[in-house]
């Protein structure tokens, strides 16, 4: 007979494949499909490995790793809002504690009492690893626009200014990803594919 325990990490299982489903705005490289929410949040963990070197200051690749493939799951109850969005706020934070709640909370106490903890440090940003995590959330779409002839921000006519400011965060967690990140906006410019 199963434990209740592994009936319960079952059904969270279960449930988080509708992550699949999310469409993200933002489009796979040189690609005209939309990228969903497991396959960003995929991407996100593999930029983690490979880019961890440049973290500011020392960071728990575990920790950010576990922020980077849980921090889009209230998604499937609240939905993408997008990082340009005019008339939802992108920090929907109040709707999203109530996925988080209801998502977690299909697992035992303790593991739905870590999730939601890492869920939160991320929304909150403070600690290094929520810099870093939030650095490569920022800079996977960045890395699309750029290799889809302004992807969204042609799209969805999203300024320089917008870009730049949506954009900064990722100094907070790595200096030298921002530096590059920098140099792909300002060149995004020059090559027409966002507007000043």
């Amino acid at each position: 007979m199963e434990t209740k325990d592994l009936l319960q990490q079952v059904g969270f299982i279960k449930e988080i494949d509708k992550l699949k489903y999310i469409q993200r705005k933002t489009k796979l490289f040189n690609s005209d499909r939309c990228e969903n929410d497991a396959e960003h949040s995929w991407h996100l963990a593999m930029m983690t490995i490979i880019l961890a070197e440049h973290a500011n200051q020392p960071i728990n690749v575990l920790k950010v790793l576990k922020m980077v493939l849980i921090h889009d799951i209230v998604e499937i109850d609240a939905g993408d809002t997008f990082l340009y969005d005019t008339t939802k706020s992108h920090d929907n934070t109040e709707e999203e504690l109530l996925a988080a709640k209801r998502i977690f909370g299909l697992l035992p106490a303790n593991q739905a009492k870590e999730f939601i903890d890492i869920w939160m440090e991320f929304e909150e940003g403070f600690t290094e690893e929520a810099k870093f995590a939030r650095s490569m959330d920022r800079f996977e779409p960045l890395l699309q626009n750029t290799s889809n002839n302004g992807g969204t921000w042609a799209e969805f006519n999203v300024n320089y200014e917008k870009v730049y400011n949506k954009k900064k965060v990722i100094e907070n967690g790595s200096r030298s990803i921002w530096n590059y990140a920098e140099s792909l906006i300002n060149d995004s410019v020059e090559k027409g594919i966002l507007k000043k």
